[in-house]
């Protein structure tokens, strides 16, 4: 009589008269049928064995080997990742974290023996690694004072990638239970932000506008400072989402692995590896009313264009995020501003000021498109569109034109 999933079949082995038990396991992940083969002494010993598998199987736990680090995050990344939905560019972070620090670092633990002191271990290692690629094959010992090493942050994110990665292996039935599901992450330090103060924002809009180098940049700086929109956001603006209001509904990415995005992940090409996509949340799909002065600094730069990116380099095509970086940092070099106002600064500037304007918070997360506890809100039916109107003109008053600027004549 056949027997039936977890029953198996006791038989003496030829070759060395070992007592061997054979028993059927779920199918694999890969859908194929598998089943374990454990040999004793004797035949009690084997039936033994049996019936301790037999419950294992009945308990719903694996009876399998348990699978190193190695093997179950390289089958993760390369089979499970790309089809949960998961960012192109953030599988890419993850695999970068798989293969340059979990593998060589854990590759060879088994899952469920993973400790809190591989996690210290595998921090002191990542914060120890200097950050320059050419440092890493120096002897420490040749390293100089001034060496920049990979900080608690990345650490941090190192670590997060290891236990997204341990959940997915219980909830796939690798693993019973996550073995670092309390193991406190690394500790990072606190990243300094700064923004722009109103009396630089305005220098800085002043001395685009009437610099004769800096002129076809103006409007989207402004964009950036009237608007606290993020870098992918302004530079995916396209003319037919300006109106009297900007649709923050796509927003312009390098992607080098757009191969990994999953079925449902909306993209448009425009060229090379650069690709408009939508934003990662329904917070930061959103509308924001367009005033003055930005209304005239985006009119004068659209002028009869009808399609396309607002924002372009010198050969007409959609900027490369990387230059607008580099641009941002050549910008505060000429004006003599502090070095660490990076970018995303600009971002920081309009909230800082939307507060100093008076503007309800509440109303500075729907322009901004933070997300909150409550995700509850969809961006068509963010607030009153007047209520907005009014926080956005109250803002730009802080960037009234001097008379005699290039906005008043």
């Amino acid at each position: 009589m056949a027997r039936g999933k977890g029953e198996g079949a006791v038989y003496q082995r030829k070759s060395d008269k070992m007592w061997c038990v054979s028993v059927e396991l779920p199918r694999g992940q890969d859908g194929k049928r598998r089943r374990r083969v454990i040999a004793r002494k004797s035949k009690p010993e084997a039936l033994a064995a049996l019936r301790e598998a037999q419950l294992e199987l009945g308990a719903g736990r694996s009876t399998t080997r348990t699978q190193t680090v190695s093997e179950w995050f390289t089958y993760w990344i390369t089979y499970v990742v790309p089809i949960s939905g998961t960012r192109p560019k953030t599988i890419s972070g993850y695999r970068s974290a798989i293969t340059q620090h979990i593998i060589p670092a854990l590759g060879k633990t088994k899952l469920d023996a993973l400790t809190p002191a591989d996690v210290r271990a595998l921090d002191l290692r990542i914060t120890t690694t200097p950050k320059r690629v050419s440092d890493r094959l120096l002897d420490p010992a040749d390293l100089d004072e001034d060496t920049q090493y990979l900080t608690g942050s990345y650490s941090k994110s190192i670590f997060n990638v290891l236990r997204i990665g341990l959940n997915a292996a219980v909830s796939e039935g690798v693993i019973t239970r996550n073995p670092l599901a309390h193991a406190d992450p690394p500790r990072a330090k606190p990243a300094l932000r700064r923004g722009l103060t109103l009396e630089q924002a305005i220098k800085l809009i002043r001395h685009v506008s009437e610099s004769p180098d800096r002129q076809h940049e103006a409007a989207m700086w402004a964009t950036f400072l009237f608007t606290g929109a993020r870098r992918g956001e302004v530079l995916g603006l396209e003319i037919e989402r300006v109106t009297d209001e900007l649709d923050l509904s796509w927003q312009l990415q390098r992607i080098s692995n757009i191969k990994d995005a999953s079925r449902d992940y909306e993209y448009r090409h425009l060229r090379n590896k650069l690709y408009l996509t939508r934003p990662k949340s329904e917070q930061g799909w959103r509308i924001i009313p367009l005033v003055e002065p930005l209304a005239s600094y985006l009119r004068r730069h659209i002028g009869d264009r009808t399609e396309g990116v607002v924002f372009t380099d010198a050969d007409g095509q959609a900027w490369n995020p990387d230059r607008i970086t580099a641009a941002w940092t050549d910008l505060l070099a000429e004006l003599k501003f502090p070095e660490n106002i990076v970018l995303h600064g600009a971002r920081r500037t309009t909230i800082t000021l939307l507060y100093a304007a008076g503007v309800h918070p509440q109303v500075i997360r729907e322009i901004a498109g933070h997300s909150t506890l409550d995700m509850t809100q969809h961006y068509r039916d963010r607030g009153d569109r007047a209520q907005l109107t009014s926080a956005m003109e109250s803002f730009s008053a802080l960037f009234t034109p001097p008379p005699g600027s290039a906005l008043t004549q």
